[in-house]
């Protein structure tokens, strides 16, 4: 079976018309979580961004002192942030059955929030610390006490002036005299539990990815890209994967994608509006 793109299209109908009566595998980016107030990468409007490296993280204190700073700022207002109609709407999908399982390249954490219990975080979780040294893993909101009362006020300060990245990383320019808090089990150097750029993605599961798309076939399944331009290979291997194997691919996202060519369809309009109208509608 071949397929090939038939183009860009306003119309939810067309999503509709490719996946209906198909068991579905889902693969979200930061588009998705637009519309709880959460900036993308690359959307239209957005500003250039420039996250931090692993190579820079490791490479000492001063890398390591910037970043918690700014993601002390971020994580304030990410952890407010709720789940939106296209969050909820796949976890409805997920309960009827039509979702099998979802992929997703945020960090954000609202996919379970909505209710979907079935997810891959496949570049980490936002919420959670690891220990670069004893590897010991533990939840943000612990680590983000701690920074508060060594840090007393700088959120405060700083929260009103500045935007949030989709990773929780706050534009703040002036970082000097913040001071990180060490990990309370070994003294190491924490890392939020997430990939950076310059950083793979755990071997283990990448292939958990992988098989959750091989189990797809081209009779009665499907690939959904939501919210992502697919500009990055972690997400993009998947479409390819699923293109060579036959099956369809439906792309939802503002803007062209990496992955336009391997889709049947791109509708190009919001992931809200889109995947709202996929669980709305009447399934045999």
């Amino acid at each position: 079976m071949t397929l090939s793109a038939v183009g860009a299209t306003t119309d939810p109908a067309a999503a509709q018309d490719v996946l209906a009566g198909r068991r579905l595998v889902v693969l979200t980016g930061a588009g998705l979580s637009t519309d709880s107030g959460i900036p993308d990468y690359r959307g239209p409007g957005s500003r250039p961004r420039n996250p931090m490296t692993y190579s820079e993280f490791v490479s000492g204190e001063p890398a390591q002192r910037r970043y918690w700073a700014r993601s002390h700022v971020g994580w304030a207002r990410m952890r407010r942030a709720d789940p939106n109609p296209g969050h909820r709407a796949l976890a409805a999908l997920e309960a009827a059955g039509v979702v099998e399982s979802l992929i997703t390249q945020n960090v954000d954490g609202l996919h379970g929030a909505a209710g979907h219990r079935t997810v891959i975080d496949l570049h980490g979780r936002i919420d959670e610390v690891v220990c670069l040294d004893c590897r010991q893993v533990t939840a943000r909101a612990q680590l983000q006490q701690r920074l508060t009362a060594l840090n007393p006020g700088f959120t405060e300060v700083h929260s009103a002036e500045v935007e949030t990245a989709p990773d929780g990383d706050a534009a703040v320019e002036i970082t000097d005299g913040f001071r990180v808090a060490p990990c309370a089990a070994c003294g190491g150097v924490l890392k939020p539990h997430v990939v950076f750029f310059g950083e793979n993605v755990p071997r283990d599961r990448v292939a958990h990815c992988h098989a959750t798309v091989a189990a797809l076939t081209p009779q009665d399944g499907a690939l959904l890209v939501a919210g992502s331009s697919l500009t990055v290979m972690s997400g993009l291997r998947f479409v390819r994967a699923a293109h060579r194997a036959g099956v369809p691919v439906v792309i939802v996202n503002r803007g062209p994608t990496r992955g336009d060519e391997l889709a049947e369809v791109r509708v190009d309009a919001g992931c809200s509006e889109v995947l709202g109208a996929l669980a709305a509608r009447p399934r045999p």
